[in-house]
């Protein structure tokens, strides 16, 4: 037998990797002449639940707008199915990712329902106007929000919280396979932060779309997130499982905050507990 042959007895195409839809390569990206990260690379897992954390002005959001072409690397490549993100018409990048950024400032005057509907943009055409599915993408988005009540309302008289779910529900009704979300739950009160994250995982999980957000709260990131990606000065430091990277040793690298870590008692996920400055008392004994 040759030693092709024997390769090839061996070979297994079952058992090869697909490259990621979504990654940057040897990426250099910043704002003019300040540059965040260098030689940055990165796979976002295929229909995974991808979290990004670091503290302040660590380059979260700069490989989040790289990742979606707001920003070009001077350096190295974002690739999307197989092909640099820059060589694709702007509608096509939108037909396959949504992006939530930071802070979005809607048209004066204009509805929550006609807000929402801009998300179909990228499915129109010179010869195609509005469908039944448009308006079916757009009702339903509003619907996972709830924010159907609001649909007649202006967006200017909204509260903040309010406003961030019409932006969420512009970005569902997009219907990509992937969405990049940057602090997505910026403005929300408590219940609202986890019933958008429920909703996330549900189109993860059962949709199979590819998410990826940015998140400040850790416990958050570990209960919902597939996937992580830790961040520091501009460099990934850890990337993985929740269980499998989120130490003690590991915040306190990132974010400088001495902590424990404990078992969530309900998601059975890493719970970070700060060790705080005040030393706290001890408990009664019986």
């Amino acid at each position: 037998m040759t030693g092709d042959a024997k390769m090839n007895q061996h070979f297994d195409p079952a058992i090869v990797t697909a490259p990621a839809r979504l990654a940057a390569q040897k990426a250099t990206i910043g704002y003019d002449q300040r540059v965040i990260s260098t030689d940055l690379s990165v796979e976002i897992p295929d229909k995974g639940f991808t979290v990004i954390v670091g503290a302040n002005a660590c380059g979260k959001s700069t490989l989040l707008r790289a990742l979606s072409r707001l920003i070009r690397p001077s350096a190295g490549e974002v690739m999307l199915d197989g092909k640099a993100i820059s060589q694709y018409p702007a509608k096509e990048v939108a037909r396959r990712l949504g992006l939530l950024p930071q802070t979005s400032i809607a048209p004066e005057g204009i509805t929550v329902a006609d807000l929402v509907a801009r998300g179909r943009y990228p499915h129109q055409k010179f010869i195609r106007q509005w469908s039944v599915e448009d308006e079916k993408a757009v009702m339903g988005a509003m619907e996972a929000t709830r924010i159907t009540p609001l649909s007649h309302r202006l967006v200017d008289e909204l509260s903040g919280g309010q406003r961030q779910r019409v932006w969420v529900a512009m970005v569902l009704a997009q219907q990509t396979p992937m969405l990049l979300l940057d602090e997505p739950t910026t403005y929300l009160d408590i219940a609202h932060q986890i019933e958008l994250l429920e909703l996330l995982r549900v189109l993860n999980q059962r949709e199979e779309h590819t998410v990826v957000a940015v998140l400040h709260d850790l416990n958050h990131a570990c209960r919902y997130a597939s996937h992580i990606i830790a961040m520091r000065d501009g460099q990934i430091v850890a990337e993985g499982a929740p269980a499998d990277i989120i130490t003690a040793e590991l915040v306190e690298e990132v974010f400088g905050l001495p902590c424990i870590i404990i078992d969530d008692p309900l998601a059975k996920t890493p719970m970070v507990i700060p060790r705080g400055s005040i030393p706290h008392p001890a408990p009664d004994t019986p």
